[in-house]
């Protein structure tokens, strides 16, 4: 399975520039992809068109099922993706296994299921010890690895990261990331970031320039 992005053009209201002008990037499940730019270098907006959060104004995004037969398929691009975003979106008074057990409902629906799945997940992400503990009590890299397992957990083949460790210091930022590309099994992966030691730990990096995405 792809994620497959083709001449991707968005422009904003209100500007005379296209913010991506032609961009394409392809992502397979099972790997990981680093998206390296500057701030308003259009990163986080491909990575709103890979999740059909932006209609581009131009271009195309399509799933390849890479499957016999799948050709004529749609898949919605919101059902194969799962997000982490900077800002976490989780419910501060819930423990940490609520929250991750929320996602892992819309791939079980049998509670009892959903439960073994969301431990197993924070287990994967180094914190079975905090399940139990209100997201509110946990530090910012504890919340951004219960982020992790949540989007994991939902069962979709692609996982699109937005800055995932931009608000953490080094430190804790190389346990978030390793978190991500360790227990991402066979999802394939999409990170935009400013840093390239981040971009360093994917399997491929691309970086964008003029509106395009080119290999780094």
């Amino acid at each position: 399975m792809r994620l497959v992005a083709e001449d991707i053009r968005v422009r904003y209201p209100r500007t005379t520039h296209d913010v991506l002008d032609g961009a394409s990037f392809v992502i397979k499940r099972g790997h990981s992809a680093a998206i390296l730019g500057p701030s308003g270098s259009g990163k986080s907006t491909l990575l709103s068109v890979l999740g059909g959060l932006v209609r581009p104004d131009g271009g195309t995004v399509r799933v390849d099922l890479g499957t016999e037969g799948a050709e004529g398929a749609t898949v919605a691009l919101r059902d194969v993706t799962a997000w982490v975003l900077q800002t976490m979106n989780v419910l501060p008074e819930r423990s940490a296994l609520d929250n991750v057990v929320v996602a892992a409902l819309t791939q079980h629906g049998d509670r009892h299921r959903a439960r073994e799945e969301a431990e197993r997940r924070l287990e994967s992400v180094g914190l079975a010890d905090r399940a139990h503990d209100a997201a509110r009590v946990l530090s910012g890299g504890e919340l951004q690895r219960v982020v992790i397992a949540r989007a994991l957990a939902s069962g979709r083949p692609f996982v699109l990261a937005d800055e995932p460790t931009g608000q953490l210091d080094h430190s804790t930022s190389a346990i978030v990331l390793e978190a991500l590309l360790r227990s991402s099994g066979d999802a394939g992966v999409v990170i935009v970031t400013h840093d390239s030691e981040v971009a360093a730990r994917c399997e491929v990096t691309f970086r964008i320039e003029d509106g395009r995405v080119l290999p780094a």
